[in-house]
């Protein structure tokens, strides 16, 4: 009872120091791998994803000194498999890459992959863009026993092994004023 009473209000599971560390190695890991981004580039999905792959794209270019990182922002809004069965209109966003990704390495950004269905969408949007050479999958939470596709994170920031009511939420310091990952026993904890 305790445990409930706890998750009510919200566990910290990254709090702001360990998120920027988190942060910061996604990012040496990436720059491990693509070394000078000659031929890759970030996509972050809207709208959450954005403000990791935002961060993301900030901090490499800094790391290198790289005066160009190529970076979109990709709006799948009408790439959802329940886009017609809510009970309200999504709020579309608008795409914002102004490239292509024929023959790229891909990296694409999201804060939380927990079904793999926004990941789904993102990879159908994407192929209006091109066709990537590679395409691989940044995520900062991996609620890895939750999914209902063959979706896996190729760069995890932390993984949260989580009920299927539980809920996580990630708090951006643009948005809510503090940058820090919780987890609830469920949806409704967090409006309460």
């Amino acid at each position: 009872m305790l445990y409930l009473r706890y998750m009510q209000k919200g566990r910290i599971i990254l709090d702001k120091k360990r998120f920027e560390l988190t942060i910061e190695r996604l990012c040496h890991q990436l720059i491990e791998r693509y070394e000078d981004f000659g031929d890759t580039c970030l996509v972050g999905i809207q709208p959450r994803g954005t403000l990791l792959a935002d961060r993301i794209h900030s901090r490499i270019r800094a790391i290198l000194k790289l005066e160009k990182l190529e970076y979109g922002r990709l709006d799948i809004t009408f790439y959802r498999d329940d886009f017609r069965t809510r009970d309200k209109p999504f709020a579309a966003s608008s795409t914002e890459m102004d490239f292509l990704v024929e023959g790229k390495n891909v990296i694409l950004i999201d804060d939380v992959l927990y079904t793999g269905r926004t990941t789904q969408a993102a990879l159908t949007a994407l192929q209006h863009y091109g066709r990537p050479k590679q395409v691989e999958f940044l995520t900062l939470v991996d609620r890895r026993f939750n999914r209902h596709l063959p979706i896996q994170s190729d760069y995890i920031g932390i993984t949260v092994d989580a009920m299927d009511d539980a809920y996580v939420k990630v708090e951006w310091e643009e948005i809510e004023g503090k940058d820090q990952v919780l987890l609830f026993a469920s949806k409704e904890e967090v409006k309460s």
